[in-house]
């Protein structure tokens, strides 16, 4: 009789062995335990802990999860109505609350630095009948990477994320039962450093310990952190990571944020890749998506050019992109305000977009310009050239945010469009301004036919709504800032 993995259509000889040689490994390290995650519509990790049997055995058989965990809003609130008649026709396979299937990555297997004898694999949800689940993230980044490559490229892209780290003070607001509420609130806390001293030695000596906590956890999950750094605000650090696949470098940017969070708790400090922390004087975050196109056959830097094209300033994006990679970053723009919803995804996000504040608020790029959306880096005959989009924000999906950069640029590649002259003033009047909220970025994501056509209209219907249902809520909140602590600070 076959077990689950071979009804997917997955199981192999070089999946069997991998399967053989993670149980080898579960079994010799003394591992007691393995959680099995998998990411959710925002971005965050859920899962089940099983005993080393247990996970050995879901190496092929899987284990059930509910549907709704994929259904939840940033309050985990499901946004259908999944035991009402109809509540779920748009959502095939979904109604009464069905089980789906976690079926994990047998080379994913990573031992947890934060928690002894425990294990981690990544998973995957499948329907029951052995199909995938088209909604799940990771497969959206999936389906768009295979797009990418029947155009004959492959998508390199590097992470550079900013968040707050905050001492915890007081746990009882998070932890008393009087006080418990759906979602709950945060602990207190204090900063780790004062701020406004951008790259001081002196701060980053202040913070070393949290600092400490988060290149060892870093290191010790495998991820290829390159430095970490003092921001401008308050409390406020930054990782860069060293360039690799784009589906390397999301799967990475999923275990970055739920294990620093969880090691930093471990030793008394609040992690949030919240964009805005509820505090006044706090620097907004952002999550900088550096990227550039791999040729296939070559394996060569696609956004690469020899020399300026002729006759071209460094205004023109040919000065110093490939006439590819100018395609890319006219694509970019083009579907700039529609992706917008995916890169930067909650309420709170749309208050970094502010003037002379390092981050963008017009459908703009510039050579080397950080005030500008897309920034362009690198020089003709420079292998490390490429487009850096600054609109994104650390809470983003990342599965969502890279997969919504390949669908706007193959459009760009697919329909030859060319960018406008470079702009070196990014804060002036007379451009199109990014969204100004979550609203109106959903709407111009509805309405971006390349958008629904690359990611699927299922996909965007589905994301449409969860946010919609986030939305309503904040509108509904008397207390606007509290609803940002306790579904946002507390949580993400």
């Amino acid at each position: 009789m076959s077990h689950f993995a071979q009804r997917c259509g997955l199981h192999d000889a070089a999946r069997e062995a991998a399967c053989l040689q993670t149980a080898q490994l579960i079994e010799a390290s003394g591992v007691q335990r393995v959680r099995l995650g998998w990411c959710d519509a925002h971005g965050m990790l859920r899962g089940k802990t099983l005993m080393a049997h247990a996970a050995i055995k879901a190496l092929r058989d899987g284990v059930g999860m509910v549907g709704t965990l994929m259904l939840k809003d940033t309050a985990d609130r499901t946004a259908w109505k999944v035991f009402e008649a109809g509540g779920a026709d748009d959502l095939p396979g979904f109604a009464g609350a069905a089980n789906l299937v976690l079926l994990p990555d047998p080379a994913s297997f990573t031992p947890l630095p934060w928690q002894a004898h425990t294990g981690w694999l990544r998973c995957q949800p499948w329907f029951a009948d052995g199909t995938p689940v088209p909604l799940d993230t990771r497969r959206v980044l999936q389906r768009a990477l295979a797009r990418l490559a029947q155009a004959g490229y492959g998508l390199k892209t590097g992470l550079e994320v900013e968040f707050h780290i905050y001492r915890i003070t007081d746990t009882a607001p998070q932890l008393d039962p009087e006080r418990a509420a759906w979602p709950g609130l945060p602990p207190q806390v204090e900063m780790i450093h004062p701020g406004y001293n951008l790259q001081s030695e002196a701060l980053i000596d202040l913070a070393d310990e949290p600092l400490s906590i988060v290149m060892r956890t870093a290191q010790a999950l495998g991820l290829p952190l390159q430095s970490l750094e003092i921001e401008l605000g308050p409390s406020q650090v930054e990782a860069v990571f060293d360039a690799t696949d784009a589906l390397t470098a999301a799967d990475q940017m999923v275990l970055f944020r739920n294990g620093v969070r969880q090691a930093l708790r471990r030793a008394g400090y609040h992690a949030t890749f919240m964009c805005r922390p509820p505090f006044p004087n706090i620097m907004s975050s952002g999550w900088h998506l550096h990227q550039s196109l791999v040729d296939l056959a070559t394996g060569g830097n696609a956004c690469v050019r020899d020399a300026p094209a002729t006759g071209s300033t460094p205004a023109d994006a040919r000065h110093t992109l490939s006439d590819a990679g100018a395609h890319w970053l006219a694509g970019l723009l083009a579907h700039a305000p529609g992706m917008t919803a995916l890169c930067t995804p909650t309420i709170n996000g749309f208050g970094r977009f502010r003037p002379n504040a390092l981050a963008p608020q017009s459908v703009i790029w510039g050579q080397d310009n950080r005030g500008a959306m897309l920034r362009v880096v690198g020089a003709a005959g420079d292998g490390a050239t490429r487009i850096e989009n600054r609109v994104g924000e650390p809470a983003a999906n990342p599965y969502l945010y890279i997969a919504a950069q390949i669908h706007a640029g193959l459009d760009g590649l697919e329909r030859g469009l060319m960018p406008p002259p470079a702009c070196e003033t990014p804060y002036a009047e007379g451009f199109e301004k990014i969204p100004g909220t979550l609203s109106d970025a959903l709407d111009a994501l509805r309405d971006d036919a390349a958008l629904n056509q690359g990611l699927g209209p299922d996909v965007v219907r589905y994301f449409c709504r969860i946010k919609r249902s986030e939305i309503h809520r904040h509108a509904q909140a008397e207390d606007k800032a509290d609803f940002e602590r306790r579904e946002y600070f507390s949580r993400i």
